[in-house]
């Protein structure tokens, strides 16, 4: 299953980039409710580099790792939920009036015909979600 979304915000790519972080995007991530990290964080820089770790719960818990990070541009999530493996790519673009912020999840389920069958019914679902994620760190941002 693959949603992708975009949104042009109206502030630069740094300020998008500052939401990137675990503890900043339980803010706008849809039914993210907290975030705390599992790996050691000594500087602010920290929380953005490759193998950063956090323990995230929302309807699920489950625990998620960057795995490329290029600062104010690009962002990979790897999120081991139960019974599933998703990957979240978050790309920064500069544009004349601030950023496109585009979301990219790729979920894999199991169960082979059915997963894909229940991949295509929580498609939906998963695009309104990341609708509402976009909305939300557009709103956070331009504040």
């Amino acid at each position: 299953m693959r949603i992708e979304k975009s949104i042009e915000i109206k502030a630069s790519p740094e300020k998008v980039w500052e939401m990137m972080a675990f503890d900043k995007a339980v803010e706008w991530m849809e039914g993210w409710k907290s975030g705390k990290y599992t790996s050691e964080v000594h500087n602010p820089k920290d929380k953005y580099r490759v193998g950063a770790s956090a323990h995230i719960i929302g309807p699920e818990e489950f625990d998620a790792e960057i795995t490329e990070s290029l600062e104010n541009e690009k962002i990979v999530y790897r999120l081991k939920v139960p019974k599933m493996t998703a990957i979240i790519t978050s790309i920064l673009e500069s544009v004349d009036e601030g950023t496109k912020f585009t979301h990219v999840i790729d979920a894999e389920l199991p169960w082979g015909v059915f997963g894909k069958f229940l991949g295509r019914v929580m498609r939906g679902a998963g695009e309104k979600d990341a609708e509402k994620s976009l909305e939300k760190l557009k709103s956070i941002v331009e504040k």
